[in-house]
Parts: C-alpha cells; sequence; structure tokens
C-alpha cells in the first residue's frame, strides 16, 4: 500500500509539470472590451480596468502581466499599468478630428488595442475598442472671410438666394453648424436654413422688403454661423450684398426749356449750348443718346451740331443773321426701351453792326460744359486755360483782367499779344472750398465790356485720413457675458467726399478672434462669453479705413479688463488625499498639507478648509491647509480615519467644494506576540507512552496585534526539562509540536517556548510553559501538580531575564527571514504534492477496510478523558 502511495506522489509531481493547462483550451477565443472617453483628456486620465472588467484572479503565482500589442502605435494616445491591467490615457490627446477625419456623424470613432495577458499559462488576447466621443472643441468657420451674394433690386418679397460659401465646423453631431444668423438684416432681409440629404445646412438669404439701387446700392453685415454646444460656439463672415441694377428708370432732362445767345458773327465751332439729362441706372441701363427731334429742320441741323454723346451744341456752319433773328431746337434723350425725353432750346441771334471784342477760351484743364475741373493735389501756378481776345483794333488797347475770388490770376502771355493765362497762386484745398466761380472781363476803348464766367469745380483727392474721436479706448466688462453683447461703438470722421469720406471699421490683426466689428457701423461685440480665468486683459488695434485711391488709414486701440465673477468653486489639487503616519506620531504634528486652488480673484478667490465631518481628533490650519492630530494615534485602537474637508471661497454667494481624505496608521511593533494555547503555565497535557514518533502533540497559538512583519510569529523551545533530551520537536511557523522520538521514560516532560515576532529595530518575545505528562492515564492528578511547583515558573524566569541579556539569535543570522520564507514557500508545494497523493490513498484505504483488512499506516491516538479534564482546568498564562 505504502509502495503504490509513493509511486502515486510521484506521478503527481510529474503531472504537475507536464501537463497542459486548462485554460489553454481557451487560446483562440478573444474577448472585446469597449470603453467610451471624451476627446482631449490630458495625460493619465483613466479609461478602465482590464484586469478588473475581465474578473481576472491577481492572486495567481506567478503574477498577471498585461501588454500592448503594436506598443510604437498604441502608447502615443494610451499607457497599461502592466501589473494591474488599468489603461490611461497618454500624452498624446485623444483629438476625434484628427484621429477619424472625414468619418460621418452617424459613425462611432474608435482606437482599437490588442492586449495580451501573460505569463503563457494565463494567455488571452483582449481586443480593446476605445470609443472617443465628440466634445464641442471646434468652432466654424467659413472657407471665406467676406462673402458676396447678388440680389436684383426688383426681387420680389420671399425670393431666396442661397449663400453657397457655408461654413464647416469638424465636431460631430449637435456639435456642428446647427443655425445661421445675420447681425443687421437691414429690415429688408432674413437668414433660411435649408438641409440637405445628407445632413448638410445651406442659409438662403431671404428678401422681406422692396430695393431701389439707385437708394442703396450695396449692404455690409456679418452672417453668423452657430453649433449647438453649450454655450455655443461662433463662427463670421463678411456678408456683401450687392444690389445689381435693373432698367427701371428713364432719362430726364435737368432742364427742359434752355435760352441762349449766339453773335452773328460768331466764328464756326463756337459752344452754344449743352443739354444734360441724367438716369439713376447703372452701366449700360444709364447710356444716354442725344438727337435732334425730326421736327427740326434739316438746314438747321447742319448749322448747328448736336454730339449725341455730350449733348453740346456748336456752331457748325456761319449764320445769316439777315435770314432769321432765332431757332428752336428740339433735342431728344433717348434710354434703353424708355420714351424719349424733350428738352428745347430757343438759340437768339445777335446782330452785330460793330464788331465787339471777342473772347475764345481754350482750355488746358479738362472742361466739360463750360466747367473746368481741377484736382486739389495741383500744385501752385498751375496753367487752367488761355484766353484769346479778337475783334479788336491792334491800335488801341484793351483791358483784360479777372474778377473772382480765389487763388487764380489772369496775366498777358509774354509772347502773344491779345493772349492772356489764368493759371493757379496757391494749391487747392476740396475741404476748404469746392468751387469757384470766376469772370474774364474785357472792354474796349468803346466802352464795350464782355464778361466771360468760368466756373472751377475742384476735384477731392483721397488726402485725408480717417480720424477716430478717441484714439485709446478702455472698457470694463464683468466675465460671463452673453454671445454678442455690445461692448462700444468706435466712431471716425473722413474730410473726404464720396467713397473716399465713406469710413470701413476692421480689427487690427493682433485683435482676437473672439471679437467682432460691424464694418460699417463700428460697433465692437465679444462674439463669446469672455472668461477672467483664461485672460483678464485684452490689448488690440481697430482700424478705420476709407475707400479712396489708394486707401488711407488710422488706428486706435481697445483696452478691455475683464471683471471677475465668483464664478470658480475651490478645486483640490487632488481628487482625494491619501497620508500615511506611523503610529504614536506625536500630536500636532504635520500629518500632510491639503493644497487648494480657486481660479477667481480677490474675495473670490479666498479659500476657508474645515472638517466636515467634525472631529475631536484632528485640526486643519485653515491658511496654509496642514491637517493635524491633536494626540498621538494608537493604530491597534483605529487604523484608518475617513475625514471630509470643505474648501469655501469668499465670493457672495460663496462657492464650496469638498474632497476626502484618508489618514493610514503604518504599524509600529509596539505588542509583543500574545499566547492564546497553552493558557498557562501550570497547564499540562497527556502523552501516551505508544505515541508513534512523528505524531502531533499539541499546538502553542499565539498572536500579534501589530501587522506585517511585526505580527509574523516564529516559535522555538529555549530550554527542555524532564525526559529524554530531544524527545519534541517545534515547527517555528505553526507552533505545531511533534513527538520525535518513541518514549522510553515515563513522567513529566517540561518545554520553555520563546513566541518572538519579526518587528524591527528589535523584535519583541513571550515566554510559555509546555508540559507534557507521559503515561498510559492519569491516575495521580494531585501528584502531577506536585511536580508543577512555583520552583519552576521562577526557574524560567531566571531564563528569560538571561535571554533578555543575551544578543538576539537574529542578528548572529541576519538571513533567517530570508530562509523561513523560502521553507514557507517549498512547504507550500509539498503539501500540494501530499494532500493529492493522500487522497488517492484514501481510496486505496476503504477498499482494504471493505475486505475487513487494517492498514498498516494507520495510528491510533488514544486520549484518556482524564486528559479533557486536564486541558479545562489550564489557566491563563501571564506575557513575560
Amino acid at each position: 500500500m505504502n509502495h503504490y502511495c509513493y509511486s502515486f506522489q510521484g506521478l503527481c509531481i510529474l503531472l504537475l509539470f507536464i501537463s497542459p493547462f486548462p485554460c489553454f483550451s481557451n487560446f483562440s477565443q478573444a474577448k472585446e472590451i469597449v470603453y467610451k472617453i471624451k476627446e482631449g483628456l490630458p495625460k493619465g486620465k483613466i479609461i478602465g480596468a482590464i484586469g478588473a472588467d475581465l474578473e481576472l484572479d491577481f492572486s495567481v503565482d506567478p503574477p498577471l502581466l498585461f501588454n500592448l500589442a503594436l506598443k510604437k502605435f498604441s502608447e502615443r494616445y494610451v499607457s497599461l499599468n502592466s501589473t494591474t491591467g488599468e489603461l490611461y490615457t497618454s500624452e498624446n490627446e485623444m483629438d476625434r478630428e484628427a484621429l477619424c477625419p472625414g468619418l460621418p456623424d452617424s459613425q462611432d470613432c474608435f482606437l482599437a488595442l490588442d492586449v495580451f495577458i501573460l505569463p503563457q499559462q494565463y494567455f488571452q488576447l483582449v481586443k480593446i475598442r476605445i470609443i472617443v466621443e465628440d466634445i464641442n472643441d471646434n468652432k466654424p468657420s467659413f472657407p471665406v472671410q467676406e462673402i458676396h451674394v447678388s440680389v436684383p433690386e426688383n426681387a420680389q418679397v420671399n425670393s431666396r438666394f442661397a449663400v453657397e460659401q457655408s461654413a464647416v465646423d469638424p465636431d460631430a453631431g449637435i456639435y456642428g453648424v446647427q443655425t445661421y444668423w445675420l447681425v443687421n438684416d437691414y429690415g429688408v432681409f432674413t437668414l433660411d436654413v435649408e438641409e440637405n440629404d445628407s445632413g448638410e445646412l445651406t442659409p438662403f438669404l431671404i428678401v422681406t422688403g422692396p430695393l431701389d439701387r439707385e437708394t442703396k446700392s450695396e449692404y455690409t453685415t456679418s452672417i453668423i454661423a452657430e453649433d449647438g454646444g453649450s454655450p455655443p460656439l461662433l463662427g463670421t463672415a463678411t456678408l456683401k450684398i450687392m444690389i445689381i441694377d435693373v432698367n427701371d428708370n428713364c432719362p430726364q432732362f435737368t432742364e427742359s426749356e434752355i435760352n441762349a445767345t449766339v453773335n452773328g458773327n460768331s466764328t464756326v465751332g463756337t459752344h452754344i449750348a449743352r443739354v444734360h439729362a441724367y438716369d439713376p441706372d447703372q452701366g449700360e441701363n444709364a447710356q444716354i443718346t442725344y438727337v435732334y427731334s425730326e421736327r427740326v429742320p434739316i438746314g438747321v441741323k447742319e448749322m448747328f451740331s448736336l454730339d449725341k454723346v455730350t449733348g453740346v451744341i456748336k456752331l457748325a456752319s456761319k449764320i445769316d443773321t439777315n435770314t432769321s433773328k432765332f431757332y428752336k431746337l428740339s433735342v431728344l434723350a433717348k434710354g434703353p426701351g424708355c420714351i424719349p425725353a424733350l428738352a428745347t432750346l430757343t438759340l437768339h441771334v445777335i446782330k452785330v453792326v460793330f464788331g465787339p471784342p471777342a473772347l475764345m477760351p481754350r482750355y488746358i484743364a479738362h472742361e466739360d460744359d463750360g466747367i473746368v475741373f481741377l484736382k486739389e493735389s495741383e500744385p501752385a501756378n498751375s496753367p487752367v486755360a488761355f484766353f484769346t481776345v479778337k475783334n479788336t483794333d491792334r491800335q488801341q488797347q484793351i483791358d483784360c483782367h479777372l474778377e473772382g475770388d480765389g487763388p487764380f490770376k489772369l496775366s498777358p502771355y509774354k509772347q502773344f499779344k491779345d493772349e492772356y493765362l489764368l493759371e493757379t497762386t496757391n494749391a487747392l484745398d476740396y475741404e476748404k472750398n469746392k468751387e469757384y466761380e470766376l469772370s474774364v472781363v474785357v472792354k474796349n476803348y468803346q466802352g464795350v465790356l464782355i464778361k466771360m464766367f468760368v466756373k472751377i469745380q475742384v476735384i477731392d483727392e483721397n488726402d485725408n485720413a480717417p480720424i477716430f474721436e478717441q484714439s485709446l479706448v478702455n472698457l470694463f466688462i464683468e466675465e460671463n457675458n452673453p454671445p454678442n453683447m455690445f461692448l462700444t461703438k468706435l466712431h471716425a470722421t473722413d474730410k473726404d467726399s464720396k467713397e473716399r469720406g465713406e469710413v470701413v471699421y476692421l480689427l487690427g490683426s493682433d485683435a482676437p478672434s473672439i471679437f467682432a466689428l460691424d464694418r460699417v457701423t463700428g460697433v465692437l461685440v465679444a462674439s463669446t462669453s469672455l472668461d477672467r480665468e483664461e485672460k483678464e486683459k485684452y490689448s488690440f488695434t481697430v482700424r478705420a479705413v476709407d475707400r479712396g485711391t489708394p486707401r488711407q488709414e488710422t488706428f486706435a486701440t481697445v483696452t478691455i479688463m475683464v471683471l471677475d465673477q465668483n464664478d470658480n468653486s475651490p478645486r483640490f489639487i487632488n481628487k482625494d488625499f491619501t497620508f500615511f503616519i506611523p503610529e504614536n506620531f506625536p500630536g500636532f504634528g504635520e500629518i500632510g498639507v491639503l493644497s487648494v486652488t480657486d481660479a477667481d480673484s480677490g474675495k473670490n478667490g479666498w479659500v476657508a478648509l474645515s472638517i466636515v465631518n467634525g472631529s475631536d481628533i484632528f485640526v486643519i490650519d485653515t491658511g496654509r491647509g496642514v491637517l493635524r492630530a491633536k494626540n498621538p494615534l494608537d493604530r491597534e485602537q483605529q487604523g484608518t480615519y475617513y475625514l471630509w474637508i470643505e474648501a469655501v471661497d469668499g465670493g457672495e454667494p460663496s462657492r464650496s467644494c469638498v474632497t476626502m481624505v484618508t489618514v493610514l496608521l503604518l504599524d509600529v511593533n509596539d505588542n509583543p506576540p500574545t499566547v492564546l494555547f497553552p493558557q498557562s503555565n501550570q497547564s499540562y497535557m497527556l502523552v501516551l507512552p505508544n505515541t508513534l514518533p512523528g505524531t502531533s502533540i499539541t499546538e502553542v497559538y499565539a498572536i500579534d496585534k501589530d501587522t506585517g512583519m511585526n505580527a509574523v510569529i516564529v516559535y522555538s523551545i529555549i530550554k527542555r526539562k524532564g525526559g529524554e533530551p530531544g524527545s519534541f520537536d517545534i515547527d517555528p511557523n505553526t507552533g505545531n509540536i511533534t513527538l520525535r522520538k518513541t518514549l522510553n521514560y515515563r513522567g513529566l516532560y517540561s518545554l520553555l517556548v520563546k513566541v518572538s515576532d519579526h518587528g524591527q529595530p528589535e523584535p519583541l518575545y513571550t515566554m510559555v510553559m509546555v508540559n507534557f505528562f507521559v503515561n498510559e492515564t492519569v491516575s495521580n492528578e494531585s501528584y502531577i501538580q506536585s511536580l508543577l511547583t512555583k520552583e519552576a515558573d521562577m526557574e524560567m524566569e531566571s531564563i528569560m531575564r538571561r535571554l533578555i541579556d543575551q544578543p538576539s539569535r537574529n542578528k548572529d543570522f541576519p538571513c533567517q527571514t530570508v530562509l523561513i520564507g523560502l521553507s514557507t514557500a517549498c512547504l507550500g508545494l509539498l503539501l500540494t504534492v501530499i494532500t493529492q497523493a493522500a487522497y488517492m490513498c484514501s481510496k486505496r484505504v476503504k477498499k482494504h477496510r471493505k475486505r475487513g483488512k487494517r492498514s498498516e499506516a494507520e495510528i491510533p491516538l488514544k486520549i484518556n478523558r482524564d486528559f479533557q479534564t486536564a486541558d479545562r482546568g489550564f489557566s491563563e498564562m501571564s506575557n513575560i
């Protein structure tokens, strides 16, 4: 039977090392875990615990190991704790838009990872799918800064015009573009949004009122794209609505009845008059053609030429003063698709008997219809025109001079007689005087006086830059303002005329995108809420630009101070705090510091700390956040304390936050082992003489209130008395006392057992006397008690005193702790093998019993009832 058991024991050991483990059957089965996280999480945020989610057993030996496949790629985004299986975010933030570009909103963006669980006997392949959920971290943006939409001026109300350059937002779902709106609709426009089959939104400009290009040809506003975040993010572009001209106006004469005179002896080419018509339309719709009416005789048409473009009428042939004294000329102004306008010119012919002086102008500057146009940039002494005096007697003097105010002079031209030059004396300034009316006067010796009126129009040039009313604008705005809140209205003026004096307001290149400035009105708004904790002061430039050529601009500086609101709660630097201190830590010693911050300023950022759950043991320093205990703490009374600490700021109303503090007391070896059995040095136990060697007799059982190595107990026999030496052994780890050899001596055996812990720097110990009475029975209990005298106790006390004075054996053998650990591991393996072998042997024993045979390996253990009585008489032993 024994031979069979030992053979089976060897077989069990062999199978233990060569048999495949049951978990290998799942080698090819991969498990999948799905985690969800928000994009943009900082480094160190936990994603999930793989081991816990798979309900793995972490107590196995060898321990589990977790490894990432394709580390070079995976560790860019995640880090894996190889021992716990916890998955954390890495240094690179997960950006959903970068990780899954162009992904439809209906699909999840995920990161796929493979994790190996090792060692081989526990191998598993775990597929991890991390779904990266979108956050609103992108604002809408338009593909161009300025969008142009053309609308005909005759567009009907409710006409729709698509704004093709719609905004885009990389975010998905609700965080994408949700709506559009106009900053200024001028009362004649609105926006509508249409969604196509793919979910894209297109804004449409809708006409809500009548348009007239001749009244206003262009509308400039801002179009805002808004997403669905909370608060929403906005994108802005300039929307220019160009009103397209239609031919809805016809030419009209400025004067329908015109009177003019001409001298009978006027030379061919003499300027007689000019008719003028206008059409408010634009381009081809505003082209005007001048023609004579069919009612004008052909001869008259040939005598007076009409320029069909300018409307200037000149003398084309000599006038017969004997035939007619006046002519009536009907002129038509024609436009595309219009009924011609009519103007009548009545021309009176003056019959000259004696030739008066004649004055013939030759313009150097640009002249149109008797009006001379001069640029204000022309320098002094710029020539304007030559005037020639004719029909004069060369023998007689004439007087030719200039009448009227202005920087002009008329002087004889030296090289020729009767030639006069009109020129400027100073530079002109349109902003001071826009036009001048002059008269060139000629008087001969007969007193005949001739006047020719000259009208000079100064042409404005872009020689003035816009000027801000305030070059430095200081604003104070409370944070958390509503989006598109009005901040201020900037105003600049330009002395120039027309488009040269029209001012457009623009933000400087240093202006943050969170501010918007209306180009036309100069209204400055904050398009999003301001956050003082993000930025307290903004300083940027704004530009006032005119529409002249070349453009001129000026700058102003806007400074915005963001005022604080109590919108931030105090925040502890850790979610919770754990402090480790040794027990018996001195009272009011510094346990730890709780660091707390508040992003607000002033009293809103002042923070006070207090213990919420009210403790008489701990106090906290409000200023420094130092946690202290009023008295030394004993781990054996309480090893862990949980405190709730509240931080309250000084705002109105105040804001607060709470954190949990765990105080863990580290054990100090301040408790010696306590022997629970035997209960007294005077107790004894009956042992039968025929007890076989190797039999377990009893056990010394002790406990230690400390923890860790301070509570690891070792048992040793330091003195033996009575009987044969070496009859009993004690297991140093379990305290189990076994019979070493056959008992030939009848009588009392006494063992002095030392129970010691592994505390540092010095172990603590307790002594106990273990007594065995070897006999078949307890026939005379009083005799045994007489052997257990007080002198034996006194002798044990003397031995203990000597042991205290001797150096510790642990110092002679410092590796004892290591050997104990190794022995324990080996013993565990051996016990496993023995258990399996014993199980098989027991089955064999049962078969033999059925046959009526007794096993030779069976060891009878006879314990008399007197032993039970003696055991009940044990008294509690004092710790020495």
